[in-house]
């Protein structure tokens, strides 16, 4: 194929810390075949050129933050075919969006000596409350055989494959002990989509959400199990406020226990 009619990806990074990128860059060999198949026109975090114009896909990191990111974003848009958010604040506005439950312009005023120079919005959002999206991929960072699977459906022209089902149905593949069964440690495993490989409760510990709610949660019913294992609505909203705090299903039950 020539290389002029391979498709051109575009990397763009928004209110992130670049995990997501990372875990691009972290492919290493199978990199070599995607930058094989694709003309890598802009990624910053790999490599100071740009080939300007249209480009056939972008991949979107990072939360919209600033009236800047609301405009950049509209202009990525334009100038993209196709648009795919990866990573948690690009999916759902990160650990950042705990901004949305504060009075932003009272933390500037005790962080920043001069808070008057700070340009912020009010709220740390999601890419697709901003602008149309064809893909959401989700994780704290992503996994990145699924970012590889996302850009090969690309270009195949057919659908991603991810899974839809929780971070349960990884444990029960690896074999893993439910570790609220067994030892009664809150976890958000039965609501949280899974591509961690259930790497938390491999160790003993509690799912914390990382890739956000799964298609089908059923978090009110998490919510009373945990209340029924002692813990009070104050820590099961801390439970809920991590990664994905505005992620709709995780915002709802936070509201739901807490302020």
């Amino acid at each position: 194929m020539a290389k002029a009619s391979r498709p051109r990806l575009a990397v763009w990074k928004f209110a992130s810390c670049d995990g997501c990128q990372l875990s691009l860059l972290d492919c290493e060999d199978e990199l070599l075949a995607v930058a094989d198949a694709i003309d890598i026109a802009y990624f910053m975090e790999a490599t100071r050129g740009r080939i300007s114009g249209r480009y056939d896909l972008s991949l979107v990191e990072g939360s919209i933050t600033t009236p800047h990111d609301a405009e950049r974003i509209r202009d990525i848009r334009r100038i993209s075919d196709v648009v795919i958010t990866i990573g948690a604040c690009a999916t759902s506005g990160g650990i950042q969006a705990l901004r949305n439950f504060a009075d932003v312009r009272e933390y500037t005023s005790i962080v920043y000596a001069r808070p008057d120079y700070i340009s912020t919005l009010a709220t740390s959002t999601a890419i697709a409350d901003h602008i149309r999206v064809e893909f959401e991929l989700r994780g704290c960072p992503i996994n990145k055989r699924q970012l590889l699977e996302v850009v090969s459906a690309y270009l195949a022209g057919r659908k991603p494959v991810t899974p839809a089902h929780s971070v349960c149905v990884e444990c029960k593949l690896r074999g893993t002990v439910c570790v609220m069964v067994a030892h009664g440690t809150p976890c958000l495993g039965p609501v949280t989509h899974a591509g961690c490989g259930a790497l938390c409760p491999s160790y003993n510990r509690g799912c914390y959400g990382c890739f956000g709610p799964m298609e089908t949660p059923n978090a009110p019913a998490l919510s009373q199990h945990l209340a029924e294992l002692g813990m009070e609505d104050r820590a099961i909203a801390r439970l809920y406020s991590t990664f994905n705090a505005d992620a709709e299903p995780f915002r709802e039950e936070r509201e739901r226990h807490g302020p």
